[in-house]
């Protein structure tokens, strides 16, 4: 109860800065024209889109903690839509708020772009050091549902076989994936002390890892309604095939973008080990889980049909 108030609390501050931002480079702020779209505009839209899934993925937790939540299906289907939109809603205006206030000098000079950005609107390095206090409080919600929505995969890949049995223990008192909790925890925190570039080199090639799997989710959006047309649906998206197939070209676009040769092609060979060592890594997990499986199943074929019973 005490960290949903505190989430609320942080999530409606957060709200409120963005708003003041906007309404600022909208009415008191200087006004740079075409700030977004000076200098490079491929090299600098690709460079950042390449990073914009990470950001969303603070936000997928809804999904995933579904088992906790006392949710229809429908319902929560219509958050999840709901929740996409207006992130990627505020992103956008958020930017834009702060690349028309700012010359594109001074904010790619910024450790803070935002802050920066405040403090020319209001001409006040206290609303610049403000908005930095808001920053760090969008840290804190954000990385509070990674933690979240990243120990309930580690709990469903554990309770699957594709990870060690015990991450896959629930707490008696409280109902959730408690060591996997803590591995996540534990991850989280040791992270930023390898630095700045490992963060992201990290960002970069899980983003690449996130495309992959929404690309994967569209095919198999796709699969389902041409393959199972009369399934169950608790909510049935309209135009679900136009939307489907739109899904899987852009996701397609953006999985070009990572790739050697694009002007953000992930770099070479750091980027690139990181992947390829997941991708070493989620084969080694399958195979040994399907061996487990495989293993399974034959010691309960082995046993006489009394003792399966």
């Amino acid at each position: 109860m005490y960290k949903r108030q505190v989430q609320l609390v942080l999530a409606t501050v957060i709200a409120i800065s963005g708003i003041a931002l906007v309404t600022g480079s909208l009415t008191v702020g200087p006004s740079v024209s075409n700030a977004a779209f000076g200098g490079a505009p491929a090299l600098g839209i690709t460079t950042v889109a390449i990073q914009v899934p990470m950001l969303f993925v603070g936000f997928d937790v809804v999904p995933q903690a579904a088992e906790e939540a006392d949710m229809s299906s429908r319902s929560l289907a219509l958050v999840v839509l709901a929740v996409v939109a207006t992130v990627g809603l505020f992103y956008i205006v958020s930017i834009w708020a702060a690349g028309g206030a700012v010359a594109a000098g001074a904010l790619g000079n910024s450790l803070v772009p935002a802050a920066t950005a405040m403090s020319a609107i209001f001409g006040s390095t206290v609303a610049g050091k403000l908005m930095t206090i808001v920053g760090i409080g969008a840290l804190l919600t954000s990385w509070s549902a990674f933690v979240i929505g990243a120990s309930r995969i580690v709990f469903a890949m554990a309770d699957s076989g594709l990870l060690p049995e015990s991450l896959a223990t629930v707490h008696p008192e409280y109902n959730t994936p408690s060591r996997a909790i803590v591995l996540i925890g534990a991850l989280s925190m040791a992270a930023p002390w390898f630095g700045g570039n490992f963060v992201s080199s990290i960002i970069n090639a899980g983003s690449l890892g996130i495309v992959l799997a929404w690309f994967t989710v569209a095919v198999s959006f796709v699969a389902l309604r041409y393959n199972e047309p009369e399934m169950e649906r608790p909510f049935k998206l309209p135009g679900g095939y136009t939307f489907g197939i739109a899904a899987m070209v852009v996701t397609l676009f953006f999985i070009g973008l990572y790739m050697p040769g694009a002007p953000s092609a992930l770099l070479w060979p750091r980027e690139w080990a990181i992947v390829v060592a997941w991708i070493v890594l989620g084969a080694v997990l399958f195979a040994l889980s399907r061996r487990s499986t495989t293993e399974t199943t034959m010691e309960e074929t082995r046993q006489p049909v009394s003792e399966q019973q």
